[in-house]
């Protein structure tokens, strides 16, 4: 299995963040302008939470919050569920699954490393799955070795 170092390389370790004293309006209009679900909220060099698009209905829309005022820091996830560059990619898998999570920031030590999706997560199981298709498609209609 791959881990979560050779998966960050073949997406990309581009990871769009936000300070935590911006309005969340400012981080969706991020998330909308890049295509993407969760923002690292960042200050300075320290990671201080992640900010997803989950987050901000649950916590500013049902509430009936402005998005305009309510600042990142007020709704971002503080207690952040990460992972290792090293770790393998069912290990990654099941704690999404288990803290039933659709964002995963990955380090490698305390160096933030990429952010991956529940959707990338899938990408790469598919084609993992393509290669050991091939490879058993391989060896049923090769000389068999």
């Amino acid at each position: 299995m791959p881990t979560m170092r050779d998966m960050i390389r073949r997406k990309g370790n581009e990871v769009y963040s936000i300070l935590p004293d911006a309005p969340v309006y400012e981080a969706l209009t991020i998330m909308a302008k890049h295509n993407v679900g969760a923002l690292m909220v960042i200050s300075g060099t320290k990671v201080e939470g992640i900010l997803s698009e989950r987050d901000c209905v649950r916590k500013v829309e049902l509430e009936g919050k402005a998005v305009k005022i309510v600042k990142v820091s007020e709704i971002m996830t503080r207690n952040l569920i990460s992972v290792q560059a090293g770790q393998e990619l069912e290990e990654c898998m099941s704690v999404m699954i288990e803290k039933n999570i659709r964002h995963l920031p990955v380090f490698d030590g305390n160096d933030l490393l990429g952010l991956i999706s529940i959707r990338d997560v899938l990408r790469e199981v598919v084609e993992v799955q393509k290669v050991m298709i091939a490879q058993l498609e391989h060896y049923i209609h090769g000389d068999g070795r």
